[in-house]
Order: structure tokens, then C-alpha cells, then sequence
């Protein structure tokens, strides 16, 4: 069987556009589809650990912005029409995935050797009902799997018993908004070995604007789903082994690696990402596994592969500040980022008008006051006096989200 199109991930792009989903919505999606086609099945060998193509990806929106959860279906629907391929429970917990490794437990054959595997893809449209970040214990078993270390996993149960999985791996996909982001991860999560391994595709609006999805379906849509799946059978039945790097992969690898523990970037120069800068090496290794096998069957990555990678990991990072801004904060200090984007959105707002707009939050006039001053010396704002009355005008300065 030979593959309908040069690129699936591209093709898979083609095929999604008809929704309102940003571009890169769409890429990840392919990204998680792709590497759940995958599975164990390949890797990139470094001696001392493997590197396995399966992703935490975290799809985060505010409500109403985009269909989060329709957007990551589109994939997540093709991925399993392929034979062989095992979705986890809906809610994890560690009975729940053992039942579901049992499930999923297959073996093959490399080099006149036989391999066992127990892959789950898992997808949920709620990041809560997989991910609870209070329970240290399932953090920390997440963080194991994520590493997909070869060899059979144990964990003692509480009947004194012990569950035995064999070369355990997963592959994530969930959608969530900042709000629960805020309401549910401590602050000691941020930065440490769960968050690390997650990577949070972050978008605020719509890329267009789709009152009638139908009107916008290709008349070909049907088609075009069947040859996706066939390509991800392909894909999973075909691609197996170890990848390799070619010399000007590892060139390429080598100036990077040097270059990135160098210049570290202003938006991520914070101690809760310091767990993430460790791991980028890891994530754009991953993304380039899935990217070779999403245009060609030969084992091999080069240097377009990484660098495609790297610019794709990187285009995430400017927007991680956003995910976890209200972690920690007070519920004034977000009720003031509101008003001063308010402002922004507006231009100018007469004064009375502006305390209207936050009467509820702020109803002692002197705290409104002194949000009015914060906002005023930080550069975001300033007052004006017109013969209209007073008038609160926006700065070219954004607010820090």
C-alpha cells in the first residue's frame, strides 16, 4: 500500500480548515493523531534512554473562543478507524489504566525479535477528567509514562498486590481554559516534571469566522477522511525501528543544543520554566519523529526535520506565560488586568462609565481609585481631563497576562 498524500499532517490541516480553529490547533491535533498511529513501534535510540514519539498536548482556550474539544475530534475520530490502535479510559486512575494497558497489550516483531507494547492514545475534552494536579501520586505516575522507559512498569496496590505493565506509553491530548489552569494547578506544579512534559497550545480568537460549518464542508470530505485513515494505517503497520539522524541532523542537533542553553528567551526567563527549557531538546526530537513519518517511511530525521521542529515547539512559547498567569494571583489583581484590558479595548472611557464597568468588583471607591493609580504608574493608562468630564485613555503599553 503506497500513501495518498506527500505530507499527512498538511493534508490533515487541508481537511480541518473548514472550522474556525487556528492553523496550529489543527497542526497539534495531526501531531497527537500521527504519534498515536505510531506508538511504541519507533524511537530515536541515545544510548543511555530512548526517545519515543507520544505527546502531553494541552489545547487551552478561554470559553466560547474556539470548539476546543470539536477541533481535537476531528483527529482524534480518524485515529480510531485504524485496527490496532487503543484509546485510554475517559478518567484516569491507575485501575482504570491497567485495565486498559491488559487491553492494549500486543507485541512486534523487529529483526527476528518479538517487542511488546501497551499503547493508549487518550482524549478528552475536559483536561480535568484526566489530570488531577492534587493527586501527587498519578502526577508522578504520568510523568513516568511520559518518558515511555523500556521494560515493564510495577506499582504496589493497596491489596498488597502488584500490577505488572509491560513497555507502557501514552499519548495525551486534552482541551481546558486558564480559569481551571488557575483554579486547579498549585503553584509548585508549574515548572515541575508534569508540566515540563505538557505542551500548551494557547489561542485567544478565532482565526475566521464560520456561522454554517456545513457551507463550508468540501464536497470531497468523505473521500478525503478515507484516504487520512488509510495513510495512519499505513503509517502504523509500516514505520517500525529505530530512527536515525543524518550528519547534518546532528550538525544542525549539536549548534542548537549549544545555542539554546545560551540564550534563553525573555518570555520564558521565569524559574517555573526552567523545567520545560530542560526538556525542549526532548519535545522537538519527539515532534521530529512524528514530523519524518508524516512524509516518508525511511527512518530517518534530518536537519529540515528538526529545524521544522524547533520552530514549531518555539511558536508555543510566547503564549506559555499566558497559560499560568493567574496561578498565585488575588482576585483583585485579575479583576484590575480586566479593567485596564477594558480600557485598552475601548481606547478612552469616560471615568464614570469606566467605574460602572467594575462597580461590582470594586465597589469602595478608593480601591477604584487605587487600581486607577497602579494602572497609571505601571504606564498602561492614563487620565484626561475634557470638558466633558474626566476620560481614562489607554497607553500603547499591554498589560502583562
Amino acid at each position: 500500500m503506497t500513501r495518498h498524500y506527500k505530507d499527512w499532517i498538511n493534508a490533515y490541516i487541508e481537511y480541518a480548515s473548514f472550522s474556525e480553529a487556528p492553523k496550529r490547533m489543527h497542526f497539534w491535533t495531526g501531531v497527537s493523531t500521527v504519534a498515536g498511529a505510531l506508538r511504541r513501534r519507533v524511537w530515536l535510540d541515545m544510548a543511555y534512554f530512548k526517545w519515543c514519539a507520544n505527546f502531553y498536548i494541552v489545547i487551552v482556550a478561554p470559553p466560547g473562543i474556539v470548539s476546543k474539544s470539536t477541533t481535537v475530534a476531528i483527529g482524534m475520530d480518524l485515529l480510531r478507524k485504524v485496527p490496532g490502535i487503543n484509546f485510554g479510559p475517559q478518567v484516569v486512575t491507575w485501575p482504570a489504566l491497567v485495565t486498559s494497558f491488559s487491553n492494549a497489550s500486543e507485541s512486534f516483531e523487529l529483526g527476528g525479535e518479538w517487542h511488546g507494547q501497551c499503547a493508549l492514545t487518550l482524549e478528552s475534552s475536559e483536561f480535568g477528567n484526566l489530570v488531577n494536579p492534587s493527586d501527587r501520586e498519578m502526577i508522578d505516575l504520568l510523568v513516568t509514562l511520559w518518558d515511555s522507559k523500556q521494560g515493564s512498569f510495577k506499582k504496589m496496590t493497596k491489596g498488597n498486590g502488584e500490577d505488572l505493565v509491560e513497555n507502557p506509553w501514552i499519548n495525551l491530548i486534552a482541551c481546558t481554559t486558564p480559569a481551571w489552569i488557575a483554579g486547579n494547578f498549585p503553584e509548585y506544579v508549574i515548572g515541575g516534571g508534569f508540566t515540563s512534559r505538557c505542551l500548551f497550545v494557547y489561542t485567544e480568537e478565532k482565526e475566521k469566522y464560520i456561522a454554517y460549518p456545513s457551507l463550508h464542508v468540501p464536497k470531497n470530505m468523505e473521500a478525503t477522511k478515507e484516504k487520512l485513515i488509510q495513510d495512519l494505517e499505513h503509517i502504523s503497520i509500516n514505520l517500525v525501528g529505530n530512527y536515525s539522524l543524518t550528519n547534518e541532523a546532528i550538525a544542525w542537533g549539536t549548534e542548537w543544543y549549544e545555542y539554546h542553553y545560551k540564550n534563553r528567551p525573555e518570555s520564558l526567563d521565569d524559574d517555573r520554566f526552567g523545567g520545560y527549557i530542560a526538556r525542549k531538546q526532548t519535545h522537538i526530537h519527539k515532534l521530529a519523529i512524528v514530523l519524518a513519518a508524516s512524509t516518508r517511511d525511511e527512518l530517518t530525521i534530518t536537519h529540515e526535520d528538526l529545524a521544522l521542529a524547533n520552530t514549531m515547539v518555539t511558536n508555543l512559547e510566547k503564549d506559555m506565560p499566558k497559560v499560568f498567569s493567574k496561578i498565585g494571583r488575588t482576585e483583585d489583581s485579575v479583576q484590575a488586568e480586566r479593567f485596564v484590558k477594558y480600557i485598552q479595548s475601548k481606547g478612552a472611557v469616560p471615568y464614570e462609565q469606566a467605574y460602572r464597568h467594575v462597580h461590582l468588583a470594586f465597589p469602595d471607591m478608593r480601591d477604584f481609585e487605587g487600581i486607577i493609580a497602579g494602572a497609571i504608574r505601571a504606564g498602561y493608562i492614563r487620565t484626561v481631563v475634557t470638558t466633558a468630564g474626566a476620560v481614562i485613555e489607554a497607553l500603547e503599553v499591554k498589560p502583562p497576562v
